[in-house]
């Protein structure tokens, strides 16, 4: 997710306020956005929604709609900068493209049987491949099917050697397609988790099912919060700062 702050603005009480929703010419994209007053807000925050499809823009109460457009033009070229980094061709699935699983580029085959499992292999050169089978339409359905069996074994797996190692129990781990968050913890030991960071390295995999477990023992983002986590992942720092920078590219992928 990207953010942008500017200058404060005043809001004009006889102004007429911005739909909420619309549409924003970039480039060549149109791409929707939602625009929320806030009557605590003294700038406009411009958002670009995990996976790049869409804009979310905080104003400031009683802000004219010609700011929220002169802001908008202004930073055109920005948007275009940020949103050119989700590119169509590396977010699709298809044939003889590639996906990342546990942080590995693997190329999608398709086996032209309309029966069979998707598996991981090697093709004759050596190479990381998807072996997917069934009609040529479902193949992105098949794939996050896929993914998802092997995101939940993964942290079902490194859940437990976490939990283990403080002595928390947990009560249920699900699989979702969140885009706010990658994971939570509820009070009762219900964790969450979105199964597309089966996509990412392996240690950022295992941050992530550290960092709910940890919230097991301490549910906050505090000084104890943070120095359990490390603990139980020793690669945290590193693994943070890869979500950061490549996260929303997961969310960008379109599984059809």
């Amino acid at each position: 997710m990207f953010s942008l702050l500017r200058k404060s603005l005043r809001p004009s009480s006889s102004g007429k306020a911005p739909p909420a929703q619309r549409m924003v010419d970039v480039g060549n994209l149109s791409v929707p956005i939602t625009i929320k007053e806030n009557q605590r807000a003294t700038r406009i925050t411009l958002r670009i929604e995990p996976g790049g499809k869409a804009l979310k823009m905080t104003i400031p109460y009683g802000l004219h709609h010609r700011e929220v457009d002169d802001f908008l033009e202004r930073h055109n070229g920005w948007l275009k900068a940020k949103l050119s980094k989700f590119s169509q061709e590396e977010s699709s699935i298809r044939d003889g493209g590639t996906i990342a699983i546990r942080g590995v580029a693997h190329r999608i085959e398709h086996t032209g049987t309309l029966r069979g499992v998707t598996q991981l292999a090697r093709n004759a050169e050596g190479e990381a491949v998807l072996r997917v089978s069934g009609a040529p339409e479902h193949m992105g359905r098949r794939i996050a099917t896929f993914l998802k069996k092997e995101a939940r074994a993964d942290l079902e797996r490194l859940v437990a050697l976490h939990a283990g190692a403080i002595g928390k129990p947990v009560r249920s781990i699900s699989m979702k397609d969140t885009r706010s968050r990658w994971g939570s913890c509820s009070h009762d030991g219900n964790l969450s988790f979105s199964w597309r960071i089966v996509m990412a390295p392996e240690s950022v995999i295992d941050y992530l099912a550290a960092h709910e477990v940890a919230h097991l023992k301490e549910m906050n983002h505090g000084p104890k919060f943070w120095a359990l986590c490390n603990r139980l992942c020793p690669d945290m720092e590193a693994s943070k700062a890869w979500l950061k920078r490549h996260g929303s590219q997961l969310h960008a992928i379109d599984f059809g």
